[in-house]
């Protein structure tokens, strides 16, 4: 059977930027631990933002960390409360001055991430897991993707046995590297255990020009066999 890899790891550095954007030689595994913790403190701040990604940048002694989010009042709260309190917490924990940017998700039934919690959010209410994945297709398919597949797995139904049950609609053209396709996952809690979300969104293909002008030479062509073999 096929082995599965990440859409989003294999087209980074080809048409997705990172997620975290600095360098660090001594430190590097410092502040890689540092931005988990970053990243796992803002998720659970905003559990109910429609948090979708959290980008870190860094300087000498300043760490700028974006938030993309649906619902940006709920980030920033009446009259900037909720940022401000979050800023002061996350320098405490690095012992850095921080920068908080938010921005906004223009549409998030585009947004795989989203559309994964939607799912696991229904499911938790006890929702039944074939509706809240149609109903979760139809309104990407209507905000203008060319594909989206679905898969969630567990116990679903409060079944015994756990199983899988995945439906799509359009193309997921997921071995072609320039393709724009965004993969979420995501849990949700039951009380039979979790079940598991997974969502892949095809958006249409990222076209850029050559990676370098210069043309790969052509194959050096192999004499020919002599026929019949060592005589």
């Amino acid at each position: 059977m096929g082995q599965k890899v990440s859409p989003i790891g294999l087209r980074v550095g080809v048409i997705r930027d990172w997620e975290s954007r600095w360098y660090a030689d001594k430190d590097y595994a410092d502040l890689l631990l540092e931005d988990v913790k970053i990243r796992e403190f803002l998720t659970k701040e905003c559990k109910h933002a429609s948090v979708s990604r959290i980008e870190i940048e860094r300087s000498k002694n300043r760490v700028t960390v974006i938030i993309r989010t649906a619902r940006p009042g709920v980030v920033i709260g009446t009259n900037g409360e909720n940022i401000e309190q979050l800023k002061k917490k996350l320098e405490k924990m690095t012992g850095k001055n921080v920068y908080l940017n938010v921005v906004e998700i223009a549409n998030p039934d585009l947004d795989a991430r989203l559309v994964a919690r939607s799912i696991a959010d229904q499911l938790e209410q006890r929702a039944s897991f074939r509706t809240a994945q149609k109903k979760a297709i139809q309104r990407t398919m209507r905000a203008g993707a060319k594909g989206i597949k679905t898969a969630v797995s567990g116990r679903l139904g409060g079944a015994e046995i756990a199983r899988a049950e995945s439906y799509h609609e359009g193309t997921i053209p997921l071995q072609t590297i320039r393709a724009d396709i965004d993969y979420g996952f995501a849990e949700a809690n039951t009380t039979y255990g979790k079940i598991g979300v997974k969502v892949w969104i095809y958006k249409g293909e990222v076209l850029k020009g050559e990676v370098s002008g210069k043309r790969t030479a052509p194959a050096p062509r192999r004499k020919p066999r002599k026929e019949g073999g060592s005589k």
